[in-house]
């Protein structure tokens, strides 16, 4: 079956009209499948962002510079947290499952589906409760404000772990708004909500209270994704008796989570060096600069997330020339529009900057710096995904683990005396060597060619 698409032979401006339509969601294949699922991701995330950025800005109105500056410490702590706790099951799903399928392994997919989320909810209860003792233990030496606000960051992390396993069941099943929208829509829209209605009925609204309100709005989310979900699920699997691999999950998963682990430290070092060298207002507008950039990123997760499990779905069936030609278009569909989204960014960046006041503009040339690393990682597309779900996920770590380590060694080396043109530029070099790395490792295990230009 041909993956790509067939335009239009048309020619004139109706023709090109008509073959941008059906390269964006025209056609049954999965490639238009693909595109179509990437957007509506793109958009989830974009909405995200935005409602994100909105209750970053009431919160901070409601509460006050000190209550709001513990909130965000303490929420910071359960994503960090919460993104590693459920052991990469979340992310190793969309290669266990569709290796299920193909197999015929049924007994051992229906305990998946439900011994996944019963072991990290398990397992991610057991490291909450340590964390908090750890609290406890600590808390001599800990700002009395931030105790409480941490012990219920403790109490959100379940539900938080459970919700990002179902995000991962459900991607495997191309559902990716019942697998997006519970986390990056709802959940923000109900932190919002029950804020605002702790404001306007007059409760104090301090570190406490926006905390309990991100606990309710976590476990309110999961809840009915997990309802759904479930109903979904009962739909489209048999019933039968289950079997349950936890040894093999976790052989899959681990590896996986330590990519993630070092994803997450190579994103955030240049922000937290920053703030060990140099004064408070350039940290902010460096952080202006990244989070306007972010659209670009966008991009590459709503491609990832799409096709992660389709690569493993074809590598289980045998099917290699399938495989590369969608790895082609996945990398294609990555490249293309990023490098289009940061011309559009480049050519508005002041203006942007300018919305968060008008002393963020003086970071603009820092977005060009910062650019080049983004452009150059989406040249070749989702890769680290490929690779974890073809079981390369122990040399994709080690790719991550060397571009972390030499992200670390240049930011302490260039921000001490560029501030955040060092930073900008010591991400950019990383990432450049990354994508270099991750290029020849995929040419040299999987002889696949992934690069948006060339052969």
């Amino acid at each position: 079956m041909a993956v790509m698409d067939a335009p239009p032979a048309r020619t004139g401006s109706a023709g090109l009209i008509a073959r941008l339509r059906a390269k964006l969601a025209g056609g049954s294949s999965e490639a238009s499948l693909t595109r179509r699922l990437a957007g509506t991701i793109f958009v989830i995330r974009v909405i995200s962002a935005g409602l994100a950025y909105a209750s970053q800005v009431l919160l901070a109105r409601w509460m006050g510079t000190s209550d709001y500056g513990i909130y965000v410490y303490v929420w910071t702590w359960v994503l960090l947290l919460g993104s590693m706790m459920d052991f990469g099951i979340s992310a190793s799903a969309q290669k266990i499952i569709p290796e299920y399928r193909a197999s015929g392994a049924h007994a051992l997919l229906r305990g998946f589906l439900s011994g996944s989320r019963w072991l990290t909810f398990a397992v991610s209860t057991l490291v909450s409760l340590g964390l908090a003792g750890i609290v406890k233990l600590l808390s001599p030496w800990i700002d009395p404000a931030e105790v409480l606000p941490l012990y219920i960051g403790c109490m959100t992390l379940p539900a938080f772990v459970v919700a990002n396993t179902q995000d991962g069941i459900s991607r495997s099943h191309d559902w990716m708004q019942l697998g997006l929208m519970p986390q990056f829509i709802i959940r923000q829209a109900l932190i919002i909500g029950i804020t605002a209605l702790a404001f306007l009925l007059g409760y104090h609204l301090g570190a406490v209270a926006a905390m309990v309100a991100s606990l309710g709005a976590v476990w309110i989310a999961m809840a009915g994704q997990m309802v759904v979900l479930n109903r979904k699920l009962a739909d489209h699997i048999t019933p039968g008796p289950k079997a349950y691999d936890v040894r093999g999950w976790l052989a899959v998963s681990l590896p996986i989570l330590l990519v993630e682990s070092f994803y997450l430290l190579l994103s955030y070092t240049d922000v937290l060096v920053l703030q060990q060298f140099r004064p408070s207002d350039e940290v902010g507008v460096y952080f202006a600069v990244v989070k306007t950039l972010a659209l670009v990123s966008f991009i590459h997760y709503a491609m990832s997330a799409t096709t992660a499990h389709r690569f493993a779905e074809y590598n289980a069936s045998g099917d290699k020339a399938r495989l590369s030609a969608y790895v082609a278009h996945a990398i294609s569909w990555t490249f293309w529009p990023s490098l289009a989204a940061t011309i559009v960014l480049l050519a508005l960046g002041k203006p942007l900057l300018w919305l968060f006041g008008p002393q963020f503009t003086i970071g603009y040339d820092i977005m060009f710096v910062a650019a080049i690393g983004l452009v150059v990682r989406a040249a070749i597309g989702p890769v680290e995904r490929l690779l974890n779900m073809l079981g390369e996920q122990k040399i994709c770590a080690l790719a991550y683990a060397l571009a972390f380590v030499m992200n670390l060694v240049l930011c302490i080396a260039l921000v001490p005396r560029y501030g955040g043109h060092g930073a900008a530029a010591a991400t950019s070099i990383s990432l450049t060597f990354e994508t270099v790395l991750l290029f020849w490792i995929v040419r040299q295990r999987l002889g696949l060619h992934v690069l948006a230009f060339g052969r």
